[in-house]
């Protein structure tokens, strides 16, 4: 049509995102309409990178109680309780549901699920597939259900450029695909965007991670919470990919340990738990290691050996892609950006502080990970969450707006997809440099100058690299803001928690 658009489409719900808690949250809000719109192809994002697995107390020597004191202990005194009882106590069911819609979860020769432990868990809770591919199992049946449906519609290969608001209540989203402008018209939306890791220049997270979601939401005026809170992941395959691939937690449970090139076993002098301690203080340990000279390895050698193939297979494939086979020698190893605690602030319901608008998953702050997130805690919220925003979507049974009216509210398409590479490139290195494991208020001061010179190299029209930068912006100001450190957050000027930061901090723009 001609004007602003190119086409308008109209639906009860949108959904932003198509992994785990996109998905879940579409497939829960039957009979409503529901379109969802994804950057890349249906089930893209972090979901299928998952190779750990699921956490949830379903052993008779578990109890959700347990699972909860497990994540608040990890979560370094900043956890909303109900928040982490909702997620704990609906494990199992969720769990059940899952397996109820397709999901084959490992088992042992006698039936009983083969559970795993991760870095943090008192318990074996983690439940996987294919050995490390749960995420790959879980996208395959959320993806099968999704289009066995009657009532999702995905539309690949899009960019979600911003949301449309009328009379401060949601109309709707604009978008980009192909060079085509479009308007979906609908008075609830859905933010399920993932994380930011590809804000950083090392990091596991797919190249589509950029931020998207929590940009939208604070242009539209949403309060967001807990942004300097970034989870570096202590073992990512350090041969050259961007981006890096990930090297499960999982591995650790089962015995691998940590080495240096001289051999020596670190995390022994580190950590009581060892290569199980929370991934803050592994990662920490490890890019000390790193900026002292050291190469890190982790050996599974001893542990796994021959059984390396059998048990975790998408590892070891990486592994042999890049030419390291893990059965004989030790893989080579770094940090790397790998979850975001904060993000959009909600309610247990998933509503954020702007009317008709929802946040699920990775880009919104449930409270549930406080300071640093348990292993294999981001499924679980995934599900669980997306499930609550799709009983809270229909409790509130938001009346349909009218294209005409979304029509009048879209004062412009928004962004655009362009990456604008010398820019994106430069501000992930810096990022990485003064914003990452190891941060201080002179480089975090810097990198916000620094920032403020990027932007002014930006085209006029926004774009793609507007949000990232909007995004870390946000994320280094919050970072300044906090004068201590705490979980996924440290300050060298400031190296221990202070009793006084023991609560979010909340930023808008």
């Amino acid at each position: 049509m001609p004007g602003r658009f190119d086409q308008v489409l109209e639906s009860d719900v949108i959904v932003v995102g198509s992994g785990i808690a996109g998905l879940s949250t579409a497939l829960d809000l039957a009979p409503a309409r529901v379109i969802v719109l994804t950057k890349g192809v249906p089930g893209g994002g972090s979901t299928a990178y998952a190779q750990g697995g699921i956490a949830a107390a379903v052993a008779k020597d578990d109890a959700p109680r347990t699972h909860a004191a497990d994540t608040i202990a990890v979560g370094g005194g900043l956890n909303d309780p109900d928040a982490v009882n909702v997620l704990t106590v609906s494990a199992a069911g969720r769990v059940a549901d899952l397996v109820n819609l397709g999901v084959s979860f490992d088992a042992e020769s006698g039936g009983l699920l083969d559970l795993g432990r991760e870095g943090g868990h008192s318990r074996r809770r983690v439940l996987h597939a294919g050995g490390d591919a749960t995420g790959v199992e879980l996208r395959r049946v959320l993806i099968a259900a999704t289009k066995a449906s009657d009532h999702v519609e995905i539309i690949d290969d899009t960019f979600a450029a911003d949301v449309v608001v009328d009379g401060g209540c949601m109309a709707g989203i604009t978008a980009r695909r192909h060079e085509d402008r479009l308007l979906v018209a609908a008075s609830a939306v859905v933010i399920a965007t993932g994380g930011i890791g590809r804000l950083y220049s090392h990091t596991t997270n797919p190249p589509e991670l950029t931020g998207d979601g929590l940009a939208m939401a604070a242009r539209a005026g949403a309060v967001l919470a807990d942004l300097e809170f970034v989870q570096f992941h202590p073992t990512a395959l350090a041969t050259g990919r961007d981006p890096m691939s990930l090297l499960t937690e999982a591995l650790r449970g089962e015995g691998a340990v940590l080495r240096d090139d001289r051999g020596e076993r670190f995390m022994v002098g580190e950590h009581a738990d060892a290569e199980l301690a929370p991934r803050d203080v592994v990662a920490r340990a490890v890019w000390r290691r790193l900026a002292a000279g050291r190469r890190v390895y982790l050996d599974g050698i001893e542990t796994l050996g021959d059984g390396f193939r059998e048990r975790f297979p998408t590892v070891f494939d990486l592994c042999m892609q890049d030419g390291v086979d893990p059965r004989r020698e030790m893989v080579p190893v770094a940090p790397a950006a790998h979850f975001h605690m904060g993000g959009i602030a909600t309610g247990l319901d998933g509503r954020t502080s702007v009317p008709g608008l929802w946040a699920a998953g990775e880009v919104a702050r449930t409270g549930v990970h406080g300071a640093n997130r348990l292993a294999s805690n981001s499924l679980l919220e995934g599900s669980v969450f997306g499930h609550r925003v799709a009983e809270s979507i229909r409790e509130s049974a938001p009346a349909r707006i009218s294209i005409a009216a979304a029509t009048a509210a879209a004062v412009d398409p928004g962004p655009t997809p362009e990456p604008q590479p010398d820019i994106v490139e430069s501000l992930r290195e810096l990022m990485w440099d003064r914003v990452g494991l190891v941060r201080n208020r002179r480089g975090l001061a810097g990198a916000l100058e620094e920032m403020g010179r990027l932007g002014d190299k930006l085209a006029q029209q926004p774009s793609e690299a507007t949000n990232m930068l909007t995004v870390a912006r946000l994320v280094a100001r919050s970072a300044l803001i906090r004068t201590e450190s705490r979980g996924g957050h440290y300050r060298s000027d400031y190296p221990t928690s202070d009793g006084a930061w023991s609560q979010s901090i909340e930023v808008t723009v």
